[in-house]
């Protein structure tokens, strides 16, 4: 029994290595060598170097935004400011500049007939078939004012006419835009301003190659960059996006954590639409008369509606992500010695010759025959020791 446990511990404790078959070929080599090349320049060159991928990144970038906008217009012959055409009021990181503003004076709630001619009517039951429609300046009454030849509503009146053209705002593309943004990165605690202190604060109005870090801009520049028209623009409205990116390397001085401006046009979906195009809404200014009757002043709104997005990725050094890359790495330098096996194995001439070098094959015949010794052979097998190995090796002796 002792015998048989310390054959186990032996047969145990040994040590396997793989063998190994040196083919001397010089496309084999040639092959292999640009393979493992390949590879070990993507890990180096992308994964390592432009990925950055031996860093922890930290994308739950905290953001706030504070705006502010600057300039004076004309609009039918009143000086509009920011109290005028802001909406809404300043500060906030979605905001609009009016450009154009349909004013609908002394509205009062009563019956009155509708200005769109696709409500024109003879008789009543012309005007039935648009009960309910929310195309309309109030509820439909389903009777015919004969005298203006439109179907009547109830709501304020008299009815907003949209139809009129009002000369817009031209003034608008030299109001200027300051953008406040503070950001925060907690996995770091990176805390940062979009407003460096070595910026001349009444020199700064932005450019993408002399000042690309002021945040005061100029709307003309802005429109420039997303390539809108801009007659059509102050006519019917639009939407545009202003992108902040932080995109920070912790490993190197803080103070080169800057952010990155750039511009888009939000409505380029619905250029060719013949519905929702351009931006407008409405809003109204009530008053009451001497008898406290209630009335309103109606605006409807063409404006540019700016829409701030903050985005940000920081990262720093860290070990996990680089022992993981490495491991792969190294791991994906083996693909080299695939690619070579399959083409030795199957493509080159002599290939059953390279195979037979490479695999031996053996037989349970042959495992037998070599455990039972020949007449007269003094080979022999231990008896009762036939302990093995995870690797499935037998152990064998011969005795002289």
């Amino acid at each position: 029994m002792a015998s048989l446990g310390w054959s186990c511990m032996t047969s145990f404790l040994t040590y396997e290595t793989n063998k190994s078959v040196v083919v001397k070929s010089w496309s084999l080599g040639i092959i292999n060598r640009l393979v493992q090349l390949m590879i070990i320049s993507y890990f180096v060159g992308y994964v390592f170097l432009y990925e950055r991928a031996y860093q922890e990144a930290d994308t739950a970038i905290e953001s706030s935004v504070i705006t502010k906008v600057k300039g004076f217009g004309k609009l039918e012959n009143n000086v509009m400011d920011v109290a005028d055409y802001i909406y809404p009021p300043q500060g906030e990181g979605v905001f609009s500049i009016i450009t154009t503003v349909i004013t609908t004076h002394n509205q009062f709630q009563g019956i009155c007939p509708e200005i769109d001619e696709k409500f024109n009517c003879s008789t009543n039951a012309e005007c039935t078939k648009h009960l309910n429609s929310v195309l309309t300046n109030g509820i439909i009454t389903g009777v015919c004012n004969t005298s203006v030849g439109t179907c009547e509503s109830e709501g304020w009146c008299p009815a907003e006419n949209d139809s009129v053209k009002i000369k817009p705002m031209a003034e608008f593309v030299n109001f200027t835009i300051y953008i406040k943004n503070s950001i925060r990165f907690p996995l770091y605690n990176v805390t940062r301003g979009n407003f460096p202190p070595t910026i001349e604060p009444k020199k700064c109005i932005h450019d993408r190659i002399s000042n690309s870090l002021c945040p005061v801009f100029r709307v003309g520049d802005i429109l420039n960059q997303t390539t809108h028209n801009v007659t059509e623009l102050a006519e019917k409205g639009g939407e545009i996006g202003i992108n902040i990116e932080w995109m920070c390397n912790l490993d190197q001085d803080v103070e080169l954590c800057l952010p990155k401006y750039s511009f888009t046009k939000l409505d380029a979906p619905f250029e060719k639409s013949k519905i929702s195009k351009g931006y407008n809404f409405r809003f109204a200014k009530y008053y009451k008369t001497a008898d406290g009757t209630e009335f309103r002043t109606l605006h409807k709104a063409y404006a540019v509606r700016f829409e701030v997005k903050v985005t940000g990725t920081a990262r720093k050094f860290s070990l996990i992500p680089t022992v993981i890359n490495v491991m792969a790495a190294l791991t994906s330098i083996g693909m080299g010695t695939i690619l070579c096996d399959i083409i030795l194995l199957n493509c080159l001439k002599g290939a059953q010759q390279y195979k037979e070098k490479k695999f031996e094959e053996v037989s349970e015949a042959q495992i037998r025959a070599s455990l039972t010794p020949s007449p007269g052979s003094q080979l022999s097998v231990r008896r009762g020791n036939n302990c093995y190995s995870d690797s499935g090796a037998i152990s064998i002796s011969t005795d002289y």
